[in-house]
């Protein structure tokens, strides 16, 4: 199921990166079983997956565009807008919600004025939820620029984002 030659497809701007992406695929013979792969070159290359990525990623790997986004929102890794210089992840899955994970996400959105899956005004931190980060063990999680930390008080938490963010106290600048 391989597509018609690089010069048949049309990528989406003359951006250099994209010829990162199309060799990936390339690499994989544009096979659907690289559209996980596929998706992480791309995030790496832009920041975030924008329509454009997935319309050319589901168009170059033969997917309906459907699965394309469905596998982007799906795990909590990819990101569909541009995201702040940090990220705090919060998992919401079944331990850490009942362990207090709603108490850390209102504590975020209190401290930062910033809900679910929103950037902070000044661009400096972005929160989001994950379904599970397989760390129940840890319960409440969360995850701060890729480092997971475990058994968080919302008073721990909202000291480890003012650090990351270089704020004094939450919500300062």
């Amino acid at each position: 199921m391989t597509p018609a030659p690089t010069q048949a497809r049309t990528m989406p701007s003359k951006d250099k990166r994209w010829l990162i992406v199309d060799a990936t695929m390339r690499r994989y013979g544009y096979s659907g079983s690289s559209l996980i792969e596929t998706l992480h070159v791309a995030q790496e290359s832009f920041a975030y997956l924008d329509e454009d990525a997935l319309r050319f990623v589901a168009s170059s790997l033969s997917l309906p565009l459907s699965k394309v986004y469905g596998v982007a929102t799906f795990y909590h890794h990819f990101t569909l807008k541009p995201q702040g210089e940090h990220t705090c992840v919060v998992c919401m899955g079944t331990a850490c919600y009942i362990k207090g994970a709603a108490e850390l996400l209102a504590a975020l959105e209190n401290g930062y004025h910033v809900k679910d899956g929103q950037t902070t005004q000044d661009k400096k931190l972005s929160v989001l939820t994950a379904r599970c980060l397989g760390s129940c063990g840890l319960a409440p999680a969360a995850v701060f620029d890729g480092e997971v930390a475990g058994k968080l008080s919302t008073v721990e938490l909202l000291a480890r984002v003012a650090k990351q963010v270089g704020h004094s106290e939450a919500g300062g600048t």
